[in-house]
């Protein structure tokens, strides 16, 4: 069973139609005993960090979330749950976050001293995702694939667990990857078959 995680932030029943396409059990729930019980878990969500940590700690659910990944219990964060894996945003004026993820998430610059374009903020639509070493979550997805974004922070991350980037105005870390966690900035269910793929992946995972 795969446990999609209510915390009050959206983007719950795109995520469960994509495991029911793929032919997957998905189980939206905010209960954190269903959530311990599961096989593996994900974490998707939109909106702003703040708000969401608040919804985790008022529904006591990170303890049940650093205890799964402590564990090995395969873990995929999406978007704002993504984000919310690193140690801190600059949203909503500094926001403490799960600290699962090495790194700070900060806001697109509209604007540059230099000759760089003004940038539209939020990031929407479609982008490549750069892939910089093999893993099985993503094994398969052609090189060159686009995925769907809306976000208008990112996380800046180092090397070490840096999944893929994507060139926006800057070069980022629009995915990562680490023990039994693995996030991703953009939402590979609404992604086409290249997300589908790196779901089905995600399904099928057992980490090492």
């Amino acid at each position: 069973m795969i446990a999609i995680v209510d915390y009050r932030a959206g983007n719950l029943a795109s995520v469960a139609r994509a495991l029911e396409h793929l032919g997957q059990t998905g189980v939206i729930t905010s209960d954190p005993d269903v959530i311990a019980a599961a096989d593996r878990i994900i974490f998707p969500g939109v909106g702003a960090a703040g708000e969401a940590m608040r919804n985790l700690h008022g529904l006591g659910l990170q303890p049940v979330l650093r205890q799964a990944v402590a564990d090995g219990k395969p873990f995929l964060g999406i978007c704002l749950g993504y984000q919310i894996l690193f140690e801190d945003s600059e949203e909503d004026g500094g926001i403490a976050c799960l600290g699962l993820l090495p790194g700070r998430v900060v806001r697109f610059a509209e604007s540059a001293p230099d000759a760089t374009p003004r940038l539209k903020v939020p990031h929407m639509g479609w982008n490549q995702a750069a892939f910089g070493r093999p893993h099985p979550v993503w094994h398969g997805v052609p090189a060159g694939s686009e995925f769907y974004f809306v976000h208008s922070y990112y996380p800046k991350a180092p090397v070490k667990v840096t999944a893929c980037t994507t060139e926006y105005g800057v070069t980022f870390a629009s995915g990562a990857a680490t023990g039994s966690l693995v996030g991703f900035q953009f939402h590979p269910e609404k992604s086409g078959p290249p997300g589908l793929r790196l779901l089905l992946n995600f399904c099928h995972w057992s980490p090492e």
